[in-house]
């Protein structure tokens, strides 16, 4: 699909207005609600709707199923990330209030970040054409090593503040408490970062340790850097509305990580098979319809099979705390 330079102004400048929309309808300090965070998580979704429509329009079918086939893979992977938000914000204390904002500009660094890891992965793919194998095996890896974490069943994970952060800190020092939305303060003469600044700071370099599967994987359903720029935005803009929408259920999706190694898993195969169609082997390439139905089919199957799982587990709960309060209850009858 080509793209002018003026389109890609065009999408920057809208999606810079939207997240100033969005900055302002939040910007005072508030606990955000269960209402407000699904109007907000519904708005991003039908921006994307209407976004990827507008492709299917003016771009035609294969651009617009690349858009939504990426859109989806990248919200699932997304997911994930809240896993490690949660423990952000239990790590950094923060107060309810301010979690809105903590995840705004978190998020913002996140798409900055991605946005330069997107240019420098076209710009790559454009010259090697190699390197197709390489992201491809690096999915089946991340894909495996995804389903040994999950059978690990680590419960007491705890986050861990990455180097870059550490020497942040060292370097410009960090207030003992929170001073509102201020992400610098004067302390003892000398100008410190407020851990506001630090866990937004966490955030929004944690998620690139994610770009580094999520990433390769839009790379291996659309070539297009337009489109896996806009799929990554959209998905990630609607990022912050989810956490406080579905922030209760995580613990409920139990088999989540089965689910995205097995999509990470298939689009690795696929990124191999192109590859090796490139270099002019006659096999068989996976469509973009087939990958939609096979990112959905998983997502969908994950979703309800997490849900069952949890139901038995807090069943069998219930009923060994029931049957542990009865010898008590007998005694003081």
């Amino acid at each position: 699909m080509e793209v002018s330079t003026t389109l890609w102004v065009l999408t920057i400048v809208g999606l810079a207005a939207l997240i100033a929309v969005d900055f302002f309808i939040g910007r005072k300090p508030h606990d955000v609600s269960i209402k407000e965070a699904g109007i907000w998580t519904v708005v991003w979704i039908a921006l994307a709707g209407l976004f990827g429509l507008g492709l299917l329009i003016f771009g035609g079918g294969q651009p617009a199923g690349e858009f939504f086939a990426g859109f989806i893979t990248e919200k699932s992977l997304s997911v994930d990330n809240l896993f490690v938000f949660v423990l952000i914000m239990a790590k950094f204390a923060v107060p309810s209030q301010y979690q809105q904002r903590v995840l705004l500009v978190g998020v913002l660094i996140a798409l900055v970040l991605r946005a330069i890891f997107i240019a420098a992965g076209a710009a790559i793919l454009a010259s090697f054409s190699w390197v197709f194998y390489l992201f491809g095996a690096f999915l089946i890896w991340t894909a495996w090593k995804l389903i040994q974490e999950a059978r690990a069943d680590e419960e007491d994970e705890e986050y861990e503040e990455n180097k870059l952060l550490k020497a942040a800190e060292r370097r410009f020092g960090v207030a003992d408490r929170y001073h509102g939305t201020k992400l610098w303060i004067q302390e003892n003469g000398k100008r410190v970062m407020t851990p506001m600044l630090v866990v937004m700071l966490a955030i929004g370099t944690t998620d690139v340790l994610f770009a580094l599967d999520s990433i390769p994987a839009i790379f291996g359903l659309t070539q297009d850097p337009y489109i896996v720029f806009t799929a990554n935005a959209f998905a990630l803009m609607g990022l912050r509305q989810l956490y406080f929408l579905i922030g209760g259920l995580l613990k409920k999706l139990v088999h989540l990580s089965y689910g995205l190694s097995i999509i990470l898993g298939f689009i690795g195969v696929k990124l191999v098979l192109h590859a090796l169609h490139e270099s002019g082997v006659h096999v068989p390439e996976i469509s973009i319809p087939v990958s939609l139905g096979v990112i959905c089919s998983v997502l969908i199957v994950t979703t309800i099979t997490s849900l069952r799982a949890s139901k038995k587990q807090a069943a069998a709960e219930a009923a060994q705390e029931k049957s542990a309060s009865a010898p008590k209850d007998s005694i003081d009858v």
